[in-house]
């Protein structure tokens, strides 16, 4: 059981790095259209967005605004919190997916 355990815990970070690393390398080095600068000004300056907000989104993107070096990186860093959640996500539904199979056997 605890070779299955660690077997499955490297898996998951395995996908976990090739989805952060897929994500990371395309993402978008400025604003892009719609909704994406409207969320990077409000994650950058702590402002409310349009309804319901996404105040989690908001606090994450201000943390990581934090490690731009100028105003101009920040929609860079932005993009880059959004790419590792992604891949966060991504983790998570592995091992969510991964935990129901076992039970369900």
């Amino acid at each position: 059981m605890k070779q299955y355990k660690t077997v499955n815990n490297l898996v998951g970070w395995i996908t976990f790095l090739i989805a952060a690393t897929v994500y990371c390398m395309t993402i978008e080095p400025t604003a892009s259209f719609w909704d994406c600068p409207e969320f990077i000004t409000t994650g950058y300056k702590l402002e409310v967005g349009h309804p319901p907000g996404a105040p989690f989104f908001m606090l994450v993107a201000n943390l990581f605004s934090q490690f731009a070096s100028d105003a101009t990186t920040v929609a860079k860093m932005v993009n880059y919190m959004s790419a590792l959640m992604s891949a966060a996500c991504i983790l998570f539904l592995f091992g969510a997916s991964r935990t129901l199979y076992a039970n369900w056997w």
